[in-house]
């Protein structure tokens, strides 16, 4: 049972789970959150997610073996034989997660949440992370795909907000996964795959960061500047922008592992205190 939950990427799975969460709470109105509902979105979430971590398990099983961050996988130590049942699982999951969004929401919920899925498991995972340098840019649309579901879980004919949110979640991702990717240079490298600083190395790989981070940044704020979110998220948002702005400046003096994991931790701590700053402007009572 451990190895098929391991498959499941939980802490992935919670993330996704999480984004959504915040797409629901920055579309319903105030006083009116539906937590048996939040509790369903959760699972139905976490079902997709569960769907392509394992197709990526399973079809990423001869590179894991090659990088010491993945080689104790299952698929990687072979301690799964029957591949069938495993893909079984994994669609199974997506059917169930895909079913229960469409029995406690509606369809449009179902088409995120599967996007979501598809574009981790296929287009990540088979179509891009073995022979483009940008897979992260365009792989990473997979994130943005929840915070669309959590929000059409509440109106799916509410969109302008979530989309918004969307493109922020959209440049957060290679911003997050590149610094990652510089300290596991060597390993990608051992495993064949182009990842950004594999092709141009760390010190250019850190002038990209920053580059995609004013976007970030940059994007973060068009939810305060149309007026769809009120001051509370906007004065978050400039502050934790100038936080991960000042750990992408370090990196660009420094482009060394040890100042490119703060970056990573960096990223982590932005996005949730912009997720903190969504649901404070939106749900507290003044």
């Amino acid at each position: 049972m451990g190895n098929y939950l391991q498959l499941a990427k939980l802490r992935i799975g919670v993330m996704i789970a999480m984004t959504a969460v915040v797409g629901y709470l920055a579309t319903v109105e105030k006083g009116k959150i539906e937590f048996s509902e939040l509790m369903v979105l959760v699972l139905a979430m976490m079902l997709g997610s569960a769907s392509s971590s394992i197709f990526n398990h399973f079809y990423d099983r001869d590179i894991d073996r090659l990088m010491p961050r993945t080689a104790k996988r299952p698929f990687a130590q072979r301690a799964i034989r029957n591949h069938n049942l495993v893909l079984l699982i994994a669609a199974s999951c997506l059917a169930a997660g895909c079913g229960i969004a469409i029995w406690m929401f509606n369809p449009v919920v179902a088409t995120h949440l599967f996007l979501g899925a598809f574009f981790y498991g296929i287009v990540y995972t088979v179509w891009l992370k073995r022979r483009n340098l940008w897979n992260i840019v365009i792989g990473g649309m997979a994130g943005s795909f929840a915070v669309l579901a959590g929000a059409a879980a509440v109106n799916p004919d509410q969109w302008f907000l979530p989309m918004l949110l969307a493109v922020v979640l959209f440049f957060w991702t290679p911003s997050h996964f590149w610094a990652l990717a510089i300290k596991l240079k060597d390993q990608y490298a051992k495993a064949g795959v182009p990842m950004l600083p594999v092709v141009v190395g760390n010190r250019r790989t850190a002038y990209w960061i920053f580059v995609n981070t004013v976007l970030l940044v940059g994007s973060s704020l068009l939810p305060w500047a149309f007026g769809e979110l009120g001051h509370i998220y906007g004065i978050g948002a400039v502050l934790s922008g100038i936080y991960l702005i000042y750990w992408n400046i370090r990196l660009l003096k420094r482009p060394e592992e040890d100042v490119a994991m703060k970056n990573f931790f960096a990223s982590m701590k932005y996005l949730m205190a912009l997720f903190i700053a969504v649901i404070m402007d939106v749900h507290l009572p003044f």
